[in-house]
């Protein structure tokens, strides 16, 4: 037996609710490899399957988490052997299939990656979906060329925008870090951002489709209003990768930008990449993403914390990286 964060619905009334409790092996979902999972985070994806609606969940009871990392338990599989250290993101893991908010997990071999060396399964977690996510980002810039001239991070002081700040500032640009939230600023400056944007500058501009050229190339963890905003002041050729949902879905933007100044749009969907990409993301953040940035953005949590954190982060309100021990 062992403990894992379940969410369970009660038919009659529809509501959801979300319980530690003791779970086995014969509990677990079908899969080829089982992890000792020792950590994982939370997400935005994290709050929604937490909270009363059930969010993205298609069958109880559910076990959320979408990342985890750990040690292989057992294996059918060739390429992973008892022992290994293994990390996961990804693949509809904690929504469809159960997710790292467990003492174990069983899941597919292939949606798994070896632990790079240079990251410990706390480090990985502390990166997690939205720290992979973020070097996805990078890494799309950088094969589209970043302009010269600050970085546009939004939502920098949430997940994917933390750790966006911290690797592009180790690798030597300029990063203009957007909050809403003025006592963030600090931190911010902490990992490396060398200009506070207050969001209202973003997002209170005049509203046309282009304005002046200011910015080398963004991260936009946001979406909606805030992307729109952005596209209008990136440099000529310039590119926007644009990760999250969080403002909205749709896009209050014209052609414009992509017309008369050669803007590129790059979408980065972080939950099925193929392996190569994945352990080349994985590298890379083991080799530029400082460590001592890392540990500055952990926030330890527990399973029993689950609950309010995940309504926490629907909110707004979780600065940096949410690291859960699930054995403590």
């Amino acid at each position: 037996m062992f403990n894992a964060l379940v969410v369970e619905k009660d038919e009659e009334s529809g509501k959801t609710s979300a319980v530690v409790k003791e779970i086995s092996d014969a509990d677990l979902p079908e899969g080829n490899v089982t992890v000792a999972v020792e950590y994982s985070t939370v997400n935005y994806k994290d709050g929604l399957c937490i909270g009363p609606g059930g969010g993205l969940v298609r069958s109880y009871p559910h076990v959320p988490g979408i990342d985890f990392a750990g040690t292989v338990e057992a294996s059918q599989d060739d390429r992973y052997k008892p022992g290994d250290k293994v990390v996961l993101t990804g693949w509809r893991v904690g929504e469809v299939h159960w997710g790292g908010y467990a003492q174990k997990a069983r899941v597919n071999a292939d949606w798994l990656v070896p632990l790079p060396m240079g990251l410990d399964t706390r480090q990985a977690m502390a990166v997690g979906t939205a720290g992979f996510t973020a070097m996805l980002a990078v890494m799309a810039l950088e094969d589209h060329g970043i302009k010269d001239g600050p970085v546009l991070v939004t939502g920098a002081a949430g997940g994917v925008g933390s750790v966006a700040t911290a690797i592009l500032a180790n690798l030597g640009h300029e990063v203009a870090g957007v909050t809403g939230r003025p006592e963030t600023a600090d931190y911010l400056k902490s990992l490396g951002a060398t200009q506070i944007v207050a969001r209202e500058e973003i997002n209170e501009t005049t509203k046309r489709p282009l304005e002046a050229e200011t910015w080398g190339g963004c991260v936009d963890a946001v979406g909606g209003e805030m992307l729109a905003r952005a596209l209008g002041q990136i440099k000529y050729g310039g590119s926007v990768a644009a990760v999250g949902l969080a403002g909205g879905a749709g896009l209050p933007a014209t052609v414009i930008p992509f017309l008369l100044r050669g803007v590129n749009l790059l979408g980065i969907d972080s939950v099925m990449q193929p392996y190569e990409n994945r352990l080349r993301a994985w590298e890379r953040i083991a080799k530029d993403l400082p460590m001592d940035k890392l540990e500055a953005m952990i926030q330890p949590a527990t399973l029993a914390d689950l609950p309010g954190l995940g309504a926490d982060i629907l909110k707004g309100q979780v600065k940096g990286r949410v690291v859960v021990d699930v054995n403590a």
